[in-house]
């Protein structure tokens, strides 16, 4: 038991010792940081004593007790600063620092004493009174720290508390025992070293957490991972001994064989763990994400990862710009993007970046439903081809596509992410030796990867909504000609009709050849306007009486034959002149095919102020204010079934708005229909 006492207390010396160290080594002058590295030298004194004491056994009887008493003034006396600083009650920390000063003042007095036979007396009563009221106001600091930190602060303090009020409790614990039954268990006291020793890492955890305690704390990953494996094995190590003492106490006749079987396989399974290359990786990605600084300022990586994807002069630069982003962050100097084809069949290479271009081949396509693709899909993984040719096991039984078995040049490739679904691949060169990619490079280029991901999406989003307008536009377009076509038509239709009837009538031929040109002329600009790609309007002066006598006549043919009616001089107006009659020619034709042959279709045209007033109003069956309002200037909506396009209301409103002009309509069922045309008339225009 001497030598488990003095390996014990002497783990905890030298873990002490080593934390005065690092804190010694990482103070800047601030009281808190001061405060932890005496905590700690102290503790280092204490466990290094009790260690000579179950090693020798021949140190001076004060010593140790005295030892102890200043080993539970300090580290109250640093909690009782801590927690001031961190704005507990005033009274609380004055009362630590009170009862620290009893303490330090009863140490030097048991220490100058000596082995007094009052000092034997009451010596051990004070230490054991000691030992509970220190432990019990230490926990309360820590208590009243935690509740008065913030959210924020909170995170940072945890560690003191499992490593502080792990050392209190046990104290607490172990003096209680001794209150209680007059003594306390050889084993308690041996074991008490390793359980501090095990208390510092959380110690020196929660100094480098905070930097307010003015302790920069810094220890290599090395080491940390090593010390960090003894720890864990020396853990498992006291776990397979007490089960193994509680196999070969309670096992019985078999108690001992099955003591060694048990020892033998849990060594068995030490050593397999030991030796495992995927769970000394995991442990050093553990220690890395939750002990080290990041390998990467993220703020700036982020900023200039945002600026390289906006530094572009057209659109056509986005898809480099991409590449660059990312290539940046990893210093890498050229790249390619793969981007899912229409046809979901391909990833098709789209782009690349950087030098050495021409010394590469050509990027092939990669096919969607590849091994690689699925398994970077599936796995949302980075795929780096020198670990793969390093170490094929870690990317089991996975066969490389062709454009990456070929020598390119790429050695990393990150799917580019939208949701769950992998729109594109980018290929990255080698970065800059020495480089081996760890977990801080592939949670980056998971997170660039699905921010580059989003952004092709949203650009292939735009090139098909680009291409859907300008399909729209062009079936706007043709559904326009169509309608102008069909009037035409109807037109020369007429004419065909009557051509048998008054082909010998001089007035008719003359008729129909004015006819034939007007339907010439108005095609032959309809097919400049195609080849355009656009229709335009040729906009000069236009009688509108003696328009509308031209729609009265062309009308004529149907009954009820339109009548005019003028009470003022005939106003002029700036449009298109076939545009406007074509217009106008439409209201009237409506209003003839909704009013019976005994009804009436008047065209009415008066000025209002500096507007021209065209008025067309029928007897016919009327339309329900809802149909005005919801289906009457709707395209492609036609109450005429496959004789109407839908589109010639639409069509007279969106050219006479364009005449900075507007349509109104009046209608009551049964009552007729009134549509109301007015236009700024020419002299308006030219004022203004």
């Amino acid at each position: 038991m001497n030598l488990l006492g003095a390996l014990s207390y002497g783990s905890a010396a030298i873990a002490f010792l080593v934390l005065a160290a690092v804190l010694t080594a990482g103070w800047r002058g601030h009281g808190t940081g001061s405060r932890l590295i005496l905590a700690s030298a102290v503790s280092a004194v204490w466990a290094a004593l009790l260690g000579l004491e179950y090693w020798h056994g021949n140190l001076p009887q004060a010593l140790v007790p005295t030892a102890e008493w200043l080993r539970l003034v300090v580290w109250v006396f640093a909690l009782g600063g801590i927690a001031q600083a961190a704005g507990v009650p005033r009274s609380l920390g004055w009362l630590s620092y009170a009862l620290c000063a009893v303490g330090v003042a009863f140490a030097l007095a048991r220490l100058v004493a000596g082995p007094s036979a009052l000092m034997h007396a009451w010596g051990g009563i004070a230490l054991v009174a000691a030992g509970i009221t220190f432990p019990i106001v230490g926990l309360i600091l820590i208590e009243q720290l935690h509740r008065n930190s913030r959210a924020v602060a909170q995170r940072a303090v945890q560690p003191l508390l499992l490593g502080v009020g792990g050392m209190l409790m046990f104290d607490l614990a172990m003096y209680a025992e001794s209150l209680m039954t007059q003594a306390v268990t050889v084993q308690t006291l041996a074991i008490r070293g390793f359980a501090n020793a095990l208390c510092v890492p959380a110690i020196a955890l929660a100094a480098r957490r905070n930097p307010a305690w003015s302790l920069d704390v810094f220890v290599s990953r090395h080491v940390v991972f090593y010390s960090t494996t003894l720890m864990v094995v020396g853990i498992y190590l006291l776990a397979m001994a007490a089960v193994g003492y509680l196999i070969s106490a309670f096992g019985g006749r078999w108690g001992e064989l099955a003591q060694l079987v048990f020892l033998f396989g849990a060594a068995i399974v030490l050593i397999v763990l030991v030796a495992s290359d995927a769970v000394r990786n995991r442990l050093k990605v553990f220690l890395n994400k939750h002990f080290f600084r990041n390998k990467y300022d993220y703020r700036v990586e982020w900023l200039r990862f945002v600026n390289a994807l906006e530094a572009r002069e057209v659109a056509s630069e986005a898809r480099p710009a991409m590449i660059r982003a990312v290539a940046q962050i990893m210093g890498s100097h050229f790249g390619t993007l793969w981007i899912r084809a229409d046809d979901e069949q391909l990833f098709v290479p789209v782009a690349d970046w950087g030098s050495s271009r021409a010394a590469r081949p050509a990027s092939l396509p990669i096919a969607a439903d590849a091994e690689l693709v699925t398994f970077l899909e599936q796995r949302n993984w980075i795929f780096d081809l020198t670990e793969y040719r390093r170490s094929p096991a870690t990317y089991p039984n996975l066969r490389l596509p062709e454009a990456l078995a070929a020598d390119s040049g790429l050695t990393i490739y990150v799917p580019l992410m939208h949701g769950r679904r992998a729109v594109g691949l980018l290929g990255l060169g080698p970065p800059d030796a020495p480089f081996v990619m760890n977990f801080e490079d592939r949670d980056l280029l998971k997170t660039v990867g699905r921010h580059v991901g989003t952004y092709i999406a949203h650009l292939e989003a735009d090139r098909r909504l680009t291409e859907s307008r300008q399909f729209e536009a062009y079936s706007r377009m043709t559904a326009f000609v169509m309608h102008d076509l069909k009037n035409l038509l109807a037109q020369l239709s007429l004419v065909v009709a009557n051509a048998e009837r008054h082909r010998r009538n001089p007035a008719f031929v003359d008729d129909t050849i004015d006819t034939i040109r007007n339907s010439t002329d108005r095609m032959t600009r309809l097919v400049e306007q195609l080849n355009q790609g656009e229709l335009r309007s040729s906009e000069r002066p236009v009688d509108l009486l003696a328009m509308l006598e031209r729609v009265a006549e062309r009308t004529s043919g149907r009954e009820p034959v339109p009548t005019i009616h003028c009470a003022t001089a005939s106003p002029v107006v700036m449009a298109d002149p076939d545009r406007l009659m074509t217009a106008v020619e439409h209201i009237v034709r409506n209003a003839q095919d909704a009013t019976p042959a005994g009804g009436a279709v008047r065209i009415e045209l008066s000025r209002e102020g500096e507007r021209a007033v065209i008025q067309v109003s029928d007897t016919g069956g009327g339309m329900t204010a809802e149909f005005i309002r919801d289906r009457l200037f709707r395209p492609f909506d036609s109450t005429k079934g496959s004789k109407g396009m839908g589109i010639g209301a639409y069509q007279v409103r969106d050219y006479v708005r364009s005449l900075h002009g507007d349509v109104a309509v009046s209608s009551t069922l049964g009552g007729g229909t009134r549509f109301t045309v007015s236009l700024p008339s020419a002299a308006a225009g030219r004022e203004d």
